[in-house]
């Protein structure tokens, strides 16, 4: 009993003097970008109670007006911001989704499917009330557009979906399945630990700066997975300005129901659809893609060369290209 009561003494020591080991050597400085409700300096408007960062990018006069959606959920506008180069031809609206990137944090409750299509429905009431938009949206930004025009269809003019993860939940289940394959592993976890031991030394600027250091740094990791198809090779290398933890559970969070009830209310919308896969993706690209073709009445597949995941960040020329051809082609 004797030995057996110093070995687990001694396993408790060696485990206390690792931690503050781990604590000691990860410390250092971990800044993590403030929110729009603490640099009032940043673009931002108050939209269904909430202060969202946004960035607004005239046009000509009377110009269609594109409403630009970010993935994530979590994530932020910032790798999406060569959408720039249409606005000789539309007029661009940027927007941190509720709790994500410089957005104002919410609690969860306030996270759901229902509350992102409430807020999208008071963005496009906010800036283009009198002319039904463009909605561009990129894997989770395409999945909260498919649900709006569903919900919504006479609300939009047209919709450029970029590879939407799923849109039912059987296509949630095996997103889920595949992704657990890059969040696993020696590297990834010892990674894990030791960013969580780093955001122990995140000191601000908010109550969540921790967290969200923590848990966008491991999504950086989950993307640029040597296996994950994400990116063509080199990484996943789409910048963000900072993620949102509590945002990015929202996508957990949904109901089997909620999901189907995308799928089948996509067909609601009469208007044209553009889904958009990168040619390296195997996983949420043009395989993925053709099989929601059939949710939409009027829909097209365009494939981007040399792209990945997030098609304007890898390949803008192309990916710019395919999106004029098809607003001309179906402007009224």
């Amino acid at each position: 009993m004797k030995t057996l009561l110093k070995a687990i003494g001694s396993a408790i020591l060696i485990i206390i003097l690792l931690v503050v080991t781990l604590f000691v050597v990860t410390r250092g400085d971990y800044p993590v970008a403030p929110l729009v409700t603490q640099d009032l300096s940043l673009q931002s408007h108050a939209v269904a109670g909430v202060r969202l960062h946004t960035r607004v990018v005239d046009g000509p006069p009377n110009a269609d007006t594109i409403v630009v959606l970010h993935g994530g959920p979590g994530a932020d506008f910032r790798s999406l911001q060569g959408f720039d180069a249409l606005s000789d031809a539309y007029r661009l609206i940027y927007y941190d989704q509720r709790g994500a990137g410089l957005s104002e944090r919410v609690d969860s409750a306030a996270l759901t499917l229902s509350d992102y299509v409430s807020e999208l429905d008071a963005v496009i009431n906010l800036f283009s009330p009198d002319k039904a938009p463009i909605l561009v949206g990129h894997s989770w930004g395409a999945i909260l557009a498919t649900a709006y025009i569903g919900q919504y269809p006479e609300n939009a003019k047209k919709a450029v979906l970029i590879e939407p993860g799923f849109l039912n939940s059987a296509g949630q289940i095996r997103w889920v399945e595949q992704s657990k394959t890059y969040m696993s592993g020696l590297t990834y976890w010892t990674e894990a630990m030791l960013t969580g031991f780093r955001a122990q030394h995140v000191t601000g600027p908010d109550p969540d700066a921790g967290d969200d250091f923590l848990i966008g740094h491991m999504v950086d990791v989950f993307a640029s997975h040597p296996n994950n198809p994400y990116h063509c090779g080199s990484g996943y290398t789409a910048p963000h300005w900072r993620f949102g933890a509590r945002s990015s559970r929202a996508m957990e969070a949904l109901a089997p129901n909620e999901l189907d009830s995308i799928a089948s209310n996509a067909m609601h919308f009469s208007g044209p659809v553009m889904l958009m896969a990168g040619a390296c993706n195997s996983w949420t690209g043009a395989p993925l893609q053709r099989l929601h073709l059939q949710l939409f009445e009027d829909a097209l597949l365009t494939i981007v060369e040399n792209a990945g995941h997030n098609v304007l960040w890898d390949n803008p020329m192309a990916t710019l290209a395919a999106i004029r051809s098809f607003l001309l082609e179906n402007r009224e």
